[in-house]
């Protein structure tokens, strides 16, 4: 009986493993059907829509990637830079020195940190993705903002993007901001927010506006939605925008934030309005 029970079981084994080895070539030529496919939709989509450079158009080699011209364009904001307002210097002043606008306006954020001078490419690519519907390139600006995001955005509590008044975002389809803040968020596994940060009023563009008009116009412009304290209230936060001009948007929308209770404010764009290094 016991001869018997074994014999069964060893027999089910060796049934089993002929049924996986049989199986196997049928796997394989799936595999190879599925990479086939694959490749072949890559290559109708390349033929469609061709590799450009995001900042001028010229053909290139990759998607999403630059021309060597356009890349040179790009200035990159490293260290050394104001703690505070990450401006760039064009010496190193040493570690944890402020800049004198810093000094002199301390912002209502706890620091700022941005990817790029809006200039050239860097330009290019904000106007892309914000006027021309280019949101295939937030996941690519998201990727260096992380990079200069100083190792915040990895310990921060959630990521909340700087939001769009509802008119605004019927006419606009979509909100740049939270595009950049939803890669952000995928990138680094933090949470992201994007009802949490609300438009209470209605404003007109910032765009040709002075410093002080910046300011009037987004002044209380902003709140925690009903119901939300509690994702803000003790919570370090990372607030995403697209680019820092004179820093209007972002302080109300940090107010807002403070008054919510939030323990601490980093303030992430991918690129930044300044003439050069200071």
């Amino acid at each position: 009986m016991v001869v018997h029970s074994y014999s069964a079981v060893a027999k089910a084994r060796s049934i089993r493993y002929c049924q996986v080895m049989s199986a196997e070539p049928n796997v394989n030529a799936l595999r190879l059907l599925t990479s086939f496919a694959a490749g072949w939709t890559r290559w109708i989509g390349d033929f469609v829509y061709p590799p450009i450079c995001p900042g001028c158009g010229v053909r290139t080699g990759a998607h999403q990637g630059f021309c060597p011209s356009c890349w040179r364009e790009i200035r990159f904001i490293e260290r050394p830079y104001c703690e505070k307002l990450g401006l760039p210097f064009s010496y190193d002043p040493g570690p944890g020195i402020l800049s004198a606008q810093a000094i002199a306006e301390p912002p209502v954020f706890d620091r700022l940190r941005s990817t790029a001078i809006f200039e050239g490419a860097a330009r290019d690519l904000v106007h892309s993705l914000k006027y021309r519907d280019r949101t295939d390139l937030a996941g690519m600006m998201a990727g260096w903002m992380l990079r200069a995001s100083d190792g915040y955005v990895e310990n921060c509590d959630a990521i909340l993007p700087v939001p769009l008044h509802r008119s605004r975002f019927a006419s606009r389809k979509f909100n740049q901001a939270a595009e950049l803040a939803r890669h952000l968020s995928q990138k680094s596994g933090r949470p992201f927010l994007p009802s949490t940060l609300i438009r209470v009023k209605r404003t007109n563009r910032q765009v040709g506006l002075t410093a002080r008009a910046r300011e009037d116009n987004v002044r209380a412009a902003f709140a925690v939605a009903p119901r939300h304290e509690d994702r803000v209230f003790g919570k370090r936060l990372v607030l995403v925008d697209d680019v820092y001009t004179t820093g209007a948007t972002v302080s109300s929308a940090t107010r807002a934030l403070r008054k919510a209770g939030a323990a601490e404010v980093t303030v992430l764009t991918f690129a930044m309005a300044v003439g050069g290094p200071i």
